[in-house]
C-alpha cells in the first residue's frame, strides 16, 4: 500500500509499506523519483517526517542523479545490448575468481538491468549482477561482487555480514559511500 505526497521541488514522494522492511530506506531516482519504504507497522507520517527530514540531500542527490541524465549519460537500446555482451563476458568471470580467492561458493550468476540495485542475491546462492556495473571503476565493481558473495553466507547486513565483507574488503565502508554517487542508469 503506498500514499503519495507532493514536493514541489521533488516532485511526488511515494511512502510505501513493506512486510520485508526492517527500517526506514529512501531512495532518489532520476526517473522514478524519491521513495520511501517503512516496516508495515510504522505509520505513513513517521516515512514523510523522515523524507522531511532527509530532504536536501534527497535533492541533492535528484540534481546529481538529473545532471547525469541531461549530460547524455542514458543508454540507447543499441548501447544497453552492447553493455549486457561486455557485462556477460566480464562478470561471471570476475564474480568466479572473487569466489575462489575467498573461498565462497554461489548456485548460478545472471546478469540484469535493473534501475534499483548494482546487484543482488537469493537465499539459494542465485547472485543477479547489474550490466552497469562494467561502468564502475574496478574496486566499486569488486566492491558490490564482494558483497554479494557475503551475502551466501550472511543474508542481511547484520554486523556479522559487515564483519565478512571488511575481511575480504577492507574499507568497504568508503566504498559503499562512493559508490552512491553513481547512477543505475
Amino acid at each position: 500500500m503506498e500514499k503519495y505526497y507532493e514536493d514541489k521541488q521533488a516532485g511526488t514522494v511515494t511512502v510505501r509499506k513493506s512486510t520485508r522492511a526492517r527500517r526506514i530506506s529512501i531512495r532518489v531516482n532520476s526517473r522514478t523519483g524519491v521513495s520511501v519504504t517503512v516496516p508495515s507497522f510504522v505509520p505513513y507520517k513517521v516515512g514523510l517526517a523522515f523524507y522531511l527530514s532527509k530532504r536536501d540531500w534527497a535533492l541533492k542527490a535528484l540534481e546529481r542523479q538529473r545532471q547525469k541524465v541531461d549530460s547524455g549519460e542514458s543508454l540507447a537500446p543499441e548501447q544497453v545490448e552492447e553493455l549486457r555482451k561486455k557485462a556477460k563476458e566480464v562478470l561471471p568471470k570476475r564474480l568466479a575468481e572473487l569466489a575462489k580467492e575467498h573461498s565462497f561458493s554461489y548456485n548460478s550468476v545472471r546478469i540484469k538491468h535493473n534501475l534499483s540495485n548494482w546487484g543482488s542475491c537469493s537465499s539459494k546462492g542465485n547472485i543477479n549482477l547489474n550490466l552497469n556495473l562494467v561502468r564502475l571503476p574496478d574496486e566499486l565493481r569488486d566492491y558490490v561482487l564482494l558483497h554479494e558473495l557475503c551475502h551466501t553466507v550472511h543474508h542481511d547486513h547484520s554486523p556479522r555480514f559487515h564483519a565478512l565483507l571488511e575481511s575480504v574488503c577492507p574499507g568497504h565502508k568508503a566504498r559503499q559511500k562512493e559508490i552512491r554517487q553513481y547512477t543505475l542508469l
